[in-house]
């Protein structure tokens, strides 16, 4: 076993070194020479885990979809936990979205450059897609789950709503990493869009 958990390890040593490149040059400052030096390992090494550069593509998208994914479930857990109004859960969740920090401008430059590859990639678009339905499926139901606390009207389409708000979403990020928006204003510009469709009372049912 500790020796997949050190495989496991060097991917993703390898594909974070893949993602600062891509995200500090774009594509143009990424081949495997540059990616090893970053990694500070050997050429053959990551042709030893990465056959091509495609695959590398690959498993750095996902890699980056996932550790969003993370830590979005993390802020619902802990929402959760702590019985706070279902808006203010999809609002902490969604916040990690944004390049507002270091670790999250890497992964937002690396995602809108792997989503602009996958529009001629079959791969990388299979990639996009699962992240692109699992994070409206997370806004879905948060949305549905509001209708039954009694913050979101009864008579609102659930996934339209949830679209509308991940449009905003986006749109928010490009203006983050574009023209420097603070988190305070970004948060701010969010949580407005949230309140569009969580219009009830803020709560749990039990409390």
């Amino acid at each position: 076993m500790p020796r997949v958990a050190d495989h496991d390890q060097r991917r993703a040593q390898i594909a974070r070194a893949f993602q600062r490149l891509l995200a500090a040059e774009g594509f143009a400052g990424v081949s495997f020479s540059r990616v090893a030096a970053e990694a500070g390992i050997s050429v053959g090494l990551i042709q030893h885990y990465f056959t091509g550069k495609d695959v590398l593509l690959h498993f750095a998208y996902e890699d980056a979809v996932s550790r969003m994914s993370e830590r979005v479930r993390a802020r619902v857990r802990h929402g959760e936990a702590a019985r706070l109004p279902m808006a203010e859960v999809l609002l902490d969740g969604l916040a990690e979205l944004l390049p507002l920090d270091e670790e999250r401008d890497v992964e937002y430059r690396v995602r809108q450059g792997l989503q602009a590859q996958a529009l001629h990639h079959l791969g990388l678009a299979d990639v996009a897609r699962q992240a692109g339905g699992d994070i409206l499926e997370y806004v879905t139901m948060a949305v549905r789950t509001g209708m039954e606390r009694g913050e979101v009207e009864p008579d609102v389409d659930a996934v339209p709503a949830a679209r509308m708000i991940l449009a905003t979403v986006q749109g928010l990020a490009d203006q983050v990493a574009l023209s420097g928006a603070d988190a305070f204003s970004a948060r701010d510009v969010l949580r407005r869009a949230v309140a569009t469709v969580f219009t009830g009372r803020c709560g749990s049912p039990d409390r």
